[in-house]
């Protein structure tokens, strides 16, 4: 039990460590970047858990009979991971049950029932900060997506960095702002931006029936990446296309995977050569539920050599998670079938 504040993170930070090197996790995301599942974490460990349509409470940890956690369906995806992330720092640390609403997840500073509880909630919170969004990773990220310190200035690269930490846009500056990357007043200005306008911004004139999803801006640099998230979720391509010597990229496998083409655009690039690449800009939508491997090429149609440039990656629009088991456990029972 906790005594203080300070010790109550130290605590959290330190069980989420030695849960990542007990798993393995830095290795294996370091392999194939991307966002901690969260629900797998939890498959694997064996903990108990199921998600319901609780009302008024984002998730809840119990010890008896025996320790297990519940999760809300009636959240976005970010919220559920950082729940399950916070209910199983309940779990991990022997904490005593705990019955979890806003105001015990998504709070902003301790309460006056934290030092009565040895701080517990503070420790949880810790947890699953760290577990979800490790300095290293964010750091991993940074260096694929080549974002310096400056850029996290930008509320368009830690929108980006937050989806693919799979975070909350909020969540993700106020990490930044306690792993020292950026200063309060930094952390002030990014908070002023509503991710809505960064989702606007990006799908340009494009009105999707609601903004509930996110919207990833993808590049070459994505390359050997990830993508987990919600069948709302939209895509926008920006590949680089040399079209003045025949390559060209074929998105007609996106079909393929399970996407829609919403726009398919060619912007010039700002130069005075000739025979400059231009960028080719798609927007595409995920069918329902779709989950699997996209691979774009960039090659001359006319030939059957090598390409130019690929850009391979796994991604799962499966989520949010709905009632029952978790995805990951549903798997890892019929994989053991």
């Amino acid at each position: 039990m906790a005594r203080s504040y300070a010790e109550a993170v130290r605590n959290g930070t330190a069980a989420a460590s030695r849960l990542q090197r007990r798993i393995d996790l830095q290795n294996r995301l370091e392999a194939e970047p991307g966002a901690v599942d969260v629900f797998a974490v939890i498959a694997e460990l064996d903990v108990p858990l199921m998600l319901r349509p609780l009302k008024g409470l984002l998730g809840a940890f119990l010890n008896t009979p025996a320790p297990g956690i519940l999760v809300t369906t009636e959240r976005p995806l970010s919220i559920q991971r950082f729940t399950a992330a916070h209910e199983l720092g309940h779990c991990l640390m022997s904490h005593q049950p705990s019955l979890d609403d806003e105001d015990q997840i998504l709070r902003r500073a301790p309460t006056q029932s934290d030092a009565r509880m040895g701080y517990q909630e503070t420790e949880a919170d810790a947890f699953a900060v760290a577990l979800m969004m490790p300095r290293w990773l964010i750091l991993a990220h940074c260096a694929r997506q080549s974002w310096r310190i400056d850029d996290l200035k930008q509320p368009t690269v830690i929108y980006q960095l937050s989806i693919r930490l799979g975070a909350s846009y909020e969540a993700t500056a106020r990490t930044l702002e306690r792993y020292s990357l950026i200063d309060a007043s930094t952390r002030t200005a990014l908070l002023q931006v509503r991710p809505r306008a960064l989702k606007a911004a990006l799908l340009e004139d494009f009105v999707p029936p609601s903004y509930r999803g996110d919207v990833w801006l993808l590049t070459e640099k994505d390359q050997g990446g990830r993508i987990e998230g919600s069948r709302n979720d939209l895509f926008v391509l920006k590949l680089t296309e040399l079209g003045s010597a025949g390559y060209l990229w074929d998105f007609d496998t996106l079909a393929e995977s399970g996407f829609s083409i919403m726009r398919d655009t060619r912007l010039a690039q700002a130069s005075d050569g000739v025979g400059d690449p231009n960028v080719r800009r798609v927007l595409a939508a995920p069918d329902e539920d779709a989950r699997g491997l996209v691979h774009l090429e960039q090659r001359r149609p006319w030939l059957v050599d090598a390409p130019l440039s690929v850009l391979t990656l796994p991604f799962d629009l499966t989520g949010p998670e709905e009632s029952g088991l978790s995805r990951a456990e549903r798997r890892q029972l019929l994989a053991a079938a």
